[in-house]
């Protein structure tokens, strides 16, 4: 039997913290069907007996309260929401403790922005961890500790379970599931949420809305550039020459501003261009691909596919307006 504590922060977000809790308690119904012992004993942690979410629109009774929180195998941090630096301000105790736990040996997951109260306690420092696509780069300006990816769904290592987006969630309850029980067991679960079983990724659902969180205002201004002149021939050289700066040191202060490199930031303008063509208009991928700048086909594929998981026709036929 695998103890189970579901934390009930300040901010937290309690429709996914009950979509996955109820995870577990229908893989316990599976197993009893099947005339097998339950593996998941499921309860809600919290400072205080009572917990009001939601500006006070609901009120939660938690199981347990830290004083009396033993034995606990996995805790596991629901999504936020609201401001995240007021989260972390006002769950300190919960993040210590969380903290404690991991550091005393149990284990600890993160549904979608919960990611935050294990960044705040340490928890994932020097490690790689996922969180919504949305949330990345406050994420990573937060908790610089941390090394944010937003192309993944779960990620677990050595005890450590994050997941991105708060539907993704529910792929971080079927991996404990598997692990815990069996892929059998998981798969029915699957099926029952009818969630697709065979997803990894977020970059289907994700969009690119550029890096400007910063205060570089000659990267800002190599940005709109880049962003009004996409379907053009763009170059490193023409972009340093325009701005009377090396290539390499504009390189660099584009890549410490943005994250990315220029190159991978013309790619990304164009492909979220291209994305947007296949979803609203009737033009072949091949129209798009030569609208939003390249001419080589295989080359578009390719790119198309790093930055977002799947081929220009596959987008189309999931994301197509009729």
């Amino acid at each position: 039997m695998k103890n189970i504590a579901f934390l009930l922060p300040q901010g937290a977000n309690i429709a996914s913290l009950e979509t996955a809790r109820h995870g577990f308690l229908v893989a316990n119904e599976y197993l009893a069907a099947h005339g097998r012992e339950p593996r998941f004993k499921v309860r809600t942690l919290a400072l205080t007996r009572e917990v009001r979410l939601d500006d006070g629109r609901i009120t939660v009774q938690a199981d347990l309260v830290l004083a009396d929180a033993q034995g606990i195998d996995i805790c596991i941090a629901p999504p936020l929401l609201g401001s995240v630096s007021d989260a972390v301000l006002s769950n300190r105790e919960l993040i210590d403790w969380l903290s404690r736990h991991h550091r005393e040996g149990g284990e600890v997951a993160s549904l979608c922005m919960g990611a935050a109260l294990l960044a705040a306690g340490g928890i994932l420092d020097g490690q790689q961890a996922v969180v919504h696509w949305v949330a990345q780069n406050l994420y990573a300006s937060l908790f610089p500790r941390v090394q944010w990816v937003s192309d993944r769904v779960v990620m677990a290592d050595n005890g450590i379970y994050t997941s991105g987006g708060a539907f993704s969630a529910a792929h971080l309850v079927l991996h404990l599931i598997e692990k815990y029980t069996d892929r059998d067991t998981a798969i029915w679960c699957a099926k029952y949420f009818q969630l697709d079983w065979s997803r990894q990724s977020q970059l289907p659902f994700s969009v690119f809305m550029g890096q400007k969180a910063h205060a570089d205002e000659v990267v800002r201004a190599v940005q709109d550039y880049i962003e009004g002149r996409y379907t053009e021939k763009i170059t490193v050289e023409g972009l340093a020459g325009r701005h009377a700066m090396g290539r390499r040191t504009l390189e660099r202060r584009f890549r410490q501003a943005t994250g990315n490199s220029i190159v991978e930031y013309v790619q990304r303008v164009r492909v979220e261009a291209a994305k947007k063509r296949l979803e609203t208009s009737r033009k072949s991928v091949a129209e798009v691909m030569y609208e939003v700048g390249y001419n080589d086909t295989k080359a578009f594929r390719d790119i198309f596919n790093k930055y977002c998981g799947m081929s220009p026709v596959g987008y189309r036929e999931r994301y197509h307006f009729q």
